[in-house]
């Protein structure tokens, strides 16, 4: 998933699950303080679920025994609602309900059962109560009203007549604060719920994200540790399929890069060492036999003209082989660095092989090697190709045969041209000693020979069917190779013959 989809799931996840469950909590929390008000105010469900909108209700039932006990005393003995220790015992009771009694003869407060430090007077209280019969109780639960002002009080009132005549009035009077408790644990609750919630949203959203990003980043880690010791041989594992997951995919790729880039480099100085190494060793024979010679000149060894002049000449082929060593590594280097000189032209494939067949039968002959060119192309067959680097392809191949003739007979070299559909396809047969199953698939790659002896006969520098190869596949071509140990070998290699693209005005006509 990805960290924007994440993200987003986040932000509405936040939003809409706290008010989902804070939803079911308040539905829970409600049912269970409408319980417990049913149960401390003496609530049937259907009243008790009209609290929040009628907290007066409330404050009504919570005195109703009260009120029935007191208004039906009225009927049957109104002499003991003016017994001073009844007053005295009911309003203890009423006390736990927040409320208090109130007993007015004639219109005088004669009993008061509000305890605490009133701000009220009973002449205050005189005043704003209802006279004698003004107020009737309109239920048997009765009526009570609500007195605002300081007192901010539900009020009940049962008249009756005293033993002596008088007019009598006993008020159940129940403060606003009787339910406050119950309200401010209430909120209280709620408020710490909104918390819980809150935080178990933001927690469960910080854990899920956080568990999202921090696996890969832990991995990159190991990761980045690793390379820095210098270790490449590990692998970032990671499926998703989103920006953590790309960022070690990518990191991953580097990391195979960097190691291919390591091995390269680490192949390459090997194979440069090999290179010098064979250079030097291949380099000393001929230095050697130079040397040598050019002592026996000035020694006055070579004391008759034919031996002065055989001396020369050998003095004159070791120069000519080291310069074609210094040749090859030269040419290796522009190999390297893919920058061979190449100057492309359209080449007749007959004449082209003439000339160069004409030019390598002359140093074969000087060899004591027979030599057999046959094209089976048409007269017109033409191609694109570098003169230059296709005769060195030639040259090396043949060089190559010449290298590993079977001394014990007259060597024999054939060269067939043939036409392969598109392309020309060139095949130098030898009959040399023939190259080994095993190392047949090796022989292109750099530094790879076949003679570990590494004798003058057969010595060098290993590198040049490789520097064929690299030729022939920037013609865009291709070059393998089939022997057999004892018999010969045959180089094959093609170039893509040259073809006329008619132009726009040579279709329309």
């Amino acid at each position: 998933m990805k960290l924007r989809t994440r993200l987003f799931i986040a932000f509405f996840v936040i939003i809409l699950l706290p008010i989902v469950l804070m939803g079911a909590v308040l539905y829970g929390y409600n049912l269970l303080q409408t319980r417990i008000f049913q149960q401390d105010y003496l609530l049937d469900a259907q009243n008790g679920y009209g609290f929040f909108s009628n907290s007066l209700q409330i404050m009504n039932r919570y005195t109703e025994t009260d009120y029935t006990e007191i208004s039906d005393l009225a009927k049957s003995d109104p002499a003991l609602l003016e017994s001073l220790t009844y007053l005295t015992e009911e309003n203890e009771e009423l006390q736990s309900k927040s409320s208090f009694l109130l007993f007015l003869r004639d219109g005088e407060v004669v009993f008061n059962g509000y305890e605490g430090a009133s701000v009220v007077t009973d002449d205050q209280w005189a005043e704003s109560l209802p006279a004698y019969g003004e107020r009737a109780s309109g239920t048997a639960t009765g009526a009570g009203y609500f007195i605002d002002g300081d007192t901010q009080s539900l009020v009940k009132q049962v008249d009756f007549l005293c033993t002596d005549g008088a007019e009598g009035s006993i008020f159940i009077v129940t403060s606003s604060e009787s339910i406050l408790p119950e309200i401010r644990q209430m909120m209280i609750g709620l408020i710490i719920v909104i918390i819980l919630i809150l935080a178990l949203t933001a927690g469960l959203m910080m854990l899920w994200i956080y568990r999202g990003t921090i696996t890969p980043i832990r991995k990159l880690q190991v990761a980045t540790k690793n390379i820095k010791e210098g270790n490449l041989d590990f692998h970032v594992d990671y499926d998703s399929e989103d920006e953590m997951g790309e960022l070690c995919q990518n990191f991953e790729e580097m990391r195979q890069r960097l190691k291919e880039s390591t091995e390269e480099k680490v192949t390459g100085e090997r194979e440069n060492r090999a290179l010098i190494s064979n250079i030097a060793h291949d380099l000393k024979t001929p230095i050697t036999a130079v040397k040598g010679y050019s002592e026996g000149i000035l020694d006055g060894v070579a004391d008759t003209p034919e031996k002065q002049e055989r001396y020369v000449r050998t003095i004159y082929n070791k120069a000519n082989e080291m310069d074609r060593l210094i040749n090859e590594l030269t040419l290796y280097s522009q190999i390297d660095t893919n920058r061979i000189p190449y100057n492309f032209n359209k080449l007749r494939v007959s004449d082209y092989f003439s000339d160069c067949i004409e030019e390598i039968g002359l140093d074969l002959e000087t060899k004591n090697v027979s030599l057999s060119y046959v094209n089976y192309t048409d007269a017109e067959t033409v191609i694109i190709a570098d003169p230059e680097q296709l005769m060195r392809v030639i040259n090396n191949i043949v060089n190559n045969a010449i290298k590993y003739m079977d001394g014990s007979r007259r060597g024999q070299i054939n060269i067939r041209i043939k036409d392969v559909g598109d392309f020309i396809q060139v095949e130098i047969e030898d009959n040399g000693k023939g190259i080994d199953a095993k190392d047949l698939p090796y022989i292109f790659d750099r530094f790879y020979r076949t003679d570990a002896s590494r004798n003058s006969a057969t010595g060098g520098s290993g590198i040049g069917l490789s520097i064929v190869r690299k030729i022939v596949e920037d013609h865009g071509g291709q070059i393998w190779a089939t022997s057999q140990v004892g018999t010969g070998t045959i180089m094959y290699f093609v170039i893509r013959k040259y073809q006329e693209v008619p132009n726009e005005q040579d279709i329309d006509s």
